[in-house]
C-alpha cells in the first residue's frame, strides 16, 4: 500500500533532541524508519530539525531552546500548518499530545494518535470527546485511560546502532532521567548510599527547587556526581560502563526509554514496579523490580546474576526501531483500509440515491 503520512513532532525540541527530547526521538525514529520502508512521510517540526524525507515547518526552533519564542503561539502556527495541508495525505500521525484533537474534525483525513502519557487528569476530556473519530495508540497497556478505545498498544522502539554493548559490569550506579520528584533522584542517592557504591547523576533539571533542596546538597563529586544533560554519545558511555540503572520513580511512568537504553548496553535495572516497567523488565533476567531503597540496595548485591546478554536479547527481539516501525505500519494499512473501503461505499450509496433521485 502506498502511502503519504504527515508525521507531527512536538516543538519544544528540534527532531531529533541534541539532548533531551523523548518524543521528539521516537518521531525521529519512526520518520526514517518509514521512510526506509518507501513511505512518503513529511514530517511537521521546528526549522532546524533534521531527516532524510520531507521537512515542513514554521517554528524555527524549539521553544525550550529559545525563551524569546511564545510557545502557545508557535504551537498554533504548528499545528494549523499540518491540517490546513491534511487533503495532501492519506494519514495523520499525531504525537503532539491532546491539543491536535481539536482540528481533527475540521479535515477528512484519518488521525492517529500516539498517547505518550497523560500529563493530568484535566485534559482527558479531549480524549473522550474524539474518542472513536481519533484512532488511539498506547505506549503500554498499562497507560490506558478506562472509557477510550485503542487500536494498539505500540512499545517505543531504539536506535541499538546508538548504544555498544558492553560484556563487563562497571563499578557504578547510574541515574539518568528529569531532575524532578517524579523520577526519584533522591531515592537513587538513598539507594547507592545504602549499597556504599557511587553514583553518578544524568538528566535536565526540570525542578529547580527539588534539585536545589533534595539532590545538590549530595553531589560531592565524589561518591555523588552530577554530569548534567547528556547526549546520545555520552549517553550510550554512562549507561554501559555502569553496574546497574537506578530507576526509582513515583509515578505510573508511560513507557521509560532509559530502562531500555541501558538493558541495549546489557545494563540491568533495578526499579520500582510502577506503570510500565513490569511489562519492560523481567525480574531476575533483566533487573529487579523492588519496594523501596532498602529493597533496591539489596538488590545491588544480586546483579551479578544477570546476564548482560540477556538484557541486549529482550532490546533486539522487544524494544528495536525497526520492530516499532512494523507495528505502526500494521496500525496505518488497518486504519487506511477502512478508511478507503468507507469512503467507496459512502461514495456508491451517494451515486445509488442519486440515480434513484434520476429515475423518479
Amino acid at each position: 500500500m502506498s502511502l503519504r503520512v504527515a508525521l507531527v513532532s512536538p516543538i519544544a525540541w528540534r527532531t531529533p533532541p541534541r539532548h533531551y527530547g523523548p518524543w521528539e526521538q521516537i518521531v525521529s525514529l519512526l520518520a526514517e524508519g518509514l521512510m526506509a520502508r518507501g513511505v512518503d512521510v513529511t514530517l511537521f517540526a521546528t526549522a532546524d530539525s533534521l531527516t532524510a524525507g520531507r521537512l515542513q515547518a514554521v517554528c524555527p526552533v524549539g521553544y525550550e531552546e529559545d525563551p524569546s519564542l511564545d510557545a502557545k503561539v508557535w504551537e498554533c502556527l504548528h499545528l494549523s500548518e499540518v491540517f490546513e495541508n491534511a487533503a495532501d495525505f492519506d494519514l495523520i500521525h499525531n504525537h503532539f499530545d491532546f491539543l491536535p484533537l481539536s482540528y481533527s474534525g475540521l479535515v477528512d483525513t484519518p488521525v492517529v494518535t500516539t498517547i505518550h502519557g497523560f500529563s493530568s487528569p484535566g485534559i482527558l476530556p479531549v480524549y473522550r470527546k474524539y474518542n472513536g473519530r481519533v484512532h488511539y495508540v498506547s505506549i503500554s497497556d498499562s497507560d490506558r485511560a478506562p472509557g477510550l478505545d485503542y487500536l494498539a498498544t505500540v512499545y517505543h522502539g531504539i536506535d541499538l546502532g546508538q548504544f555498544t554493548f558492553q560484556e563487563g559490569p562497571g563499578q557504578d550506579l547510574v541515574f539518568l532521567g528529569r531532575l524532578h520528584p517524579d523520577k526519584g533522584a533522591h531515592e537513587a542517592i538513598e539507594i547507592a548510599r545504602r549499597a556504599g557504591v557511587r553514583l553518578r547523576i544524568a538528566g535536565i533539571v526540570q525542578d529547580r527547587d527539588y534539585f536545589q533542596e533534595r539532590v545538590l546538597p549530595w553531589i560531592d563529586g565524589d561518591r555523588v556526581v552530577y554530569e548534567g544533560s547528556v547526549g546520545p554519545e555520552q549517553r550510550d558511555r554512562l549507561l554501559g560502563s555502569a553496574k546497574a540503572l537506578l530507576h526509582p520513580i513515583s509515578f505510573a511512568e508511560p513507557f521509560g526509554l532509559s530502562v531500555v537504553e541501558a538493558m541495549a548496553t546489557g545494563t540491568p535495572v533495578i526499579a520500582y514496579p510502577l506503570g510500565s516497567m513490569p511489562e519492560i523488565i523481567s525480574p531476575g533476567e533483566t533487573g529487579f523490580l523492588v519496594t523501596g531503597a532498602a529493597e533496591a540496595a539489596a538488590a545491588v548485591a544480586r546483579l551479578p546474576e544477570i546476564s548482560r546478554q540477556r538484557c541486549r536479547k529482550e532490546v533486539e527481539e522487544r524494544f528495536s526501531a525497526e520492530r516499532m516501525v512494523d507495528d505502526y505500519l500494521r496500525v496505518y494499512e488497518r486504519i487506511v483500509s477502512d478508511f478507503r473501503r468507507s469512503s467507496k461505499a459512502s461514495s456508491e450509496t451517494v451515486a445509488m440515491l442519486e440515480a434513484r433521485s434520476d429515475i423518479a
